[in-house]
């Protein structure tokens, strides 16, 4: 069985803010294969399905971003899964919007959420695939960034991520995560209307 986590924080006010994109694609991929999310003692939201002729797990952790390896060590636990059975699905500040990374492990580099999955499962050798939410703006604050929600002339350039992102995990899982790396890791440029913007 492999296990699609994606990081994000619970509740309606942070459904939008950047630093939920996890979340968004485990809701895409949710939509588009008939997997219902039901709320575990497991600390997360799992459904259980199947894609690309894989039996499957979707999860959305509920402890909130910082505390997302106590949920992800539960369901490890809990349905006797490896490090490597996972793909975890998070934002990263680092790459520009748009732009699409699979690895195969690695550090979590400033991500605490990612920090948390590593320190809790005791290795870096977990997949994972991280969403471009960036750049950050030369004096800006971090965590304001991220909980922030996207200008609205960045949305057409998130949805179109997020599709991607979805057809990165649905790619991996039926052709391998070698294949999907050299498809989907590809630089997209930012692409936004300044208009919008305060």
């Amino acid at each position: 069985m492999q296990c699609i986590i994606g990081l994000g924080n619970p509740g309606p006010d942070y459904a939008k803010t950047r630093h939920n994109v996890g979340f968004r694609v485990i809701d895409m991929l949710a939509e588009r294969h008939s997997i219902r999310l039901r709320r575990r003692r497991l600390r997360s939201e799992v459904g259980q399905g199947e894609i690309a002729d894989q039996d499957v797990l979707l999860v959305k952790p509920q402890t909130f971003m910082n505390n997302s390896g106590q949920a992800a060590v539960k369901v490890c636990k809990h349905f006797g899964l490896e490090p490597q059975d996972l793909l975890i699905v998070y934002d990263d500040l680092d790459l520009l919007l748009g732009t699409l990374r699979l690895r195969r492990g690695g550090s979590a580099g400033t991500h605490k959420g990612m920090r948390s999955v590593v320190e809790h499962l005791d290795t870096e050798e977990i997949p994972r695939l991280r969403l471009g939410i960036g750049p950050l703006l030369p004096g800006a604050d971090a965590v304001e960034f991220v909980l922030a929600p996207f200008q609205a002339g960045e949305v057409a350039v998130v949805e179109e991520m997020l599709a991607r992102a979805a057809e990165a995990v649905e790619y991996s899982l039926a052709e391998g995560l070698e294949m999907a790396m050299n498809k989907f890791n590809t630089v997209r440029p930012v692409e936004e209307d300044n208009s919008d913007a305060v």
